[in-house]
């Protein structure tokens, strides 16, 4: 197998990062398909932490091939600041370890205003304030700025007059200023020199890639139930963060896909506003948030936390098709005398084990309890070297899912980890399939 997609199958921030990281020392190649820097990933290697927000996490490996693909909205100051970050730190080690897409939307300064304004008035959302949104409505507007159009600045100047027009009212209206023509002029003329040498047509590249057998990572960001169309709508975000996105968003087609991995943390979290039915607002809610440094890493918001939720997962299994769980943070769990696990919900049409998607704001969870565990899991290597309740726990996610574990994370180090399979050897596991417990 060759093509492996990795998605987040909760509200985000279950730990992408981390993963990506680990099943790259397999891949030739790391796709990031959708999303843009409202999707950070916080790296640890060693005693080493790393923040990337538009890069992905496969930048670590010197021997794996980054791309950035065009379903992805890139802020193009962002992304010379992460450039000099990683050559800062000796990253990108060869020409051509990064590539960009040429069709790829660029976030530019209005889109920040925009996003930052609306986030001021009632209706606001909870974005991260990064200008995504805003840069979407634009390419669906037909009045994007493709990062190609920066081989040529007069071109760009006239795409960025027409979109400053269509913005200005809108900015006006919420009591902004927008910014001048000039001002983004020069602010692109600066990046420009260090972006277009890295431009090129990344689908070709990426199905050329899939084609010759090459190991390709598919790199999603922000989770499942954050979908633009499977989601909890209209707390979303503006791109395609199901599995599916990873084809309209690097230009390859379904059949090429080999296996799905969905990385679901060992508990719930969410920023942001939005349902949330899980949630805990208790001292449990915060030892959580507190054990499990649960904090934005782009905004830096506290996250909300809350206790697993089944009826969801499964949700996240279908609309993947997921071949594969992932499952992190469960060290974080450690110290808990009892653990809950939401199995299904009352709603006024009766008791449902569905995750009640267009109606989670009156649907009241229903929990089962789980005995938890005391013992510090971090060295363990092997299934067998944890307790039996963290045991029982990680069945009962398989069990109830569907959808074989290949991975569980004790820590965040990246030798803290539980490997069942390599997901480019294991053929896709049908669904209630167990892997080895080794």
């Amino acid at each position: 197998m060759t093509a492996v997609v990795v998605v987040g199958a909760q509200w985000g921030d279950e730990g992408k990062g981390k993963i990506v990281d680990i099943f790259t020392e397999y891949a030739d190649m790391v796709v990031r398909y959708g999303g843009g820097p409202n999707a950070g990933h916080t790296l640890v290697v060693g005693n080493d932490k790393l923040v990337v927000r538009l890069i992905p996490s496969g930048i670590l490996r010197e021997q794996t091939t980054c791309v950035l693909a065009q379903g992805m909205a890139i802020d193009p100051f962002s992304l010379v600041g992460e450039l000099d970050e990683l050559a800062k730190r000796g990253l990108i080690r060869k020409r051509g370890s990064l590539v960009v897409s040429d069709r790829a939307h660029a976030i530019l300064p209005y889109h920040v205003v925009v996003d930052g304004l609306r986030e001021q008035t009632a209706s606001a959302l909870g974005t991260t304030k990064r200008g995504v949104g805003p840069c979407y409505e634009d390419k669906v507007a037909r009045r994007g700025i493709p990062l190609g159009a920066l081989r040529d600045l007069g071109k760009t100047e006239e795409l960025v007059r027409r979109a400053l027009a269509a913005w200005e009212p809108t900015i006006r209206a919420l009591g902004g200023e927008t910014p001048t023509l000039s001002a983004v002029m020069a602010k692109l003329a600066e990046v420009a020199p260090r972006i277009v040498p890295l431009l090129a047509e990344t689908s070709h590249l990426v199905e050329r890639a899939v084609r010759d057998g090459k190991r390709v990572l598919f790199e999603g960001a922000q989770g499942t139930l954050l979908d633009i169309d499977h989601g909890t709508y209209p707390f979303v975000t503006s791109s395609h963060a199901t599995a599916g996105g990873a084809c309209t968003g690097s230009g390859v087609g379904p059949s090429r896909i080999d296996f799905v991995v969905g990385l679901v943390k060992a508990y719930c979290t969410r920023v942001g506003g939005g349902p949330f039915p899980t949630e805990l607002s208790d001292s449990i809610g915060e030892g959580l948030r507190a054990r499990g440094d649960e904090y934005g890493s782009v905004t830096g918001r506290p996250r909300r936390t809350g206790w697993l939720d089944l009826p969801a997962l499964r949700y996240a299994v279908r609309v993947n098709g997921l071949d594969g769980l992932a499952l992190t943070k469960l060290d974080v769990l450690t110290g808990l005398a009892e653990i809950k696990i939401c199995t299904s919900y009352r709603t006024p049409s009766g008791t449902t084990s569905e995750f009640p998607i267009d109606d989670v704001e009156h649907a009241v969870p229903v929990y089962e309890s789980l005995p938890g565990w005391q013992a510090d899991l971090a060295p363990a290597r092997a299934m067998t070297a944890l307790p039996e309740a963290a045991r029982r726990y990680v069945d009962r996610i398989e069990r109830d899912s569907g959808c074989p574990v290949v991975l569980v994370s004790v820590g965040s180090r990246r030798d803290e980890t539980i490997a069942l399979a390599d997901p480019f050897t294991v053929r896709a596991a049908r669904p209630g399939a167990v892997l080895s417990r080794t």
